[in-house]
C-alpha cells in the first residue's frame, strides 16, 4: 500500500464507509481492507475523528495549527526575554569570554 497523506475530511468519510459496510453485514477487517487503509490507521482514525462531524474535524485541525502556531512564538518570546535577562544582569562579558575561548575565534585574537 503506498504511503499516502488523508486529510482529516477523507478520513471521516472513510471511516462513515466503514460503518456502511459494517452494517451490510461485512466483518470489520473486509471493510477495512475495502476502503484501502490499515487496521492500525482505521483505529487511529477512529480514536481521532470517532463521534466528530466533518465541520468539527475541520474546526479542530485549524484550531491544532493555531495551537502550534503559538506554542511556537511562545519558544521564541521565552528565548528572547532570557536573552534580555542575561544582558541586563551583565553577563554578556561571560559570553564574549566564551567566544574568545572557542574554537571560532579567529588566529591572533586573544583576551
Amino acid at each position: 500500500m503506498a504511503n499516502k497523506k488523508h486529510r482529516p475530511e477523507e478520513a471521516l468519510a472513510k471511516l462513515r464507509q466503514v460503518d456502511v459496510l459494517v452494517s451490510q453485514g461485512q466483518s470489520v477487517a473486509e471493510a477495512i481492507r475495502a476502503i484501502g487503509v490499515t487496521e492500525v490507521t482505521y483505529y487511529r482514525w477512529r480514536r481521532e475523528f470517532g463521534g466528530l462531524k466533518s465541520d468539527q474535524v475541520k474546526r479542530l485541525k485549524d484550531l491544532e495549527a493555531e495551537n502550534a502556531r503559538l506554542r511556537k512564538a511562545i519558544a521564541d518570546l521565552t528565548l528572547d526575554k532570557q536573552i534580555l535577562a542575561e544582558a541586563a544582569r551583565g553577563n554578556y562579558f561571560s559570553i564574549r569570554g566564551a567566544w574568545r575561548n572557542s574554537s571560532f575565534a579567529a588566529p591572533g585574537l586573544s583576551g
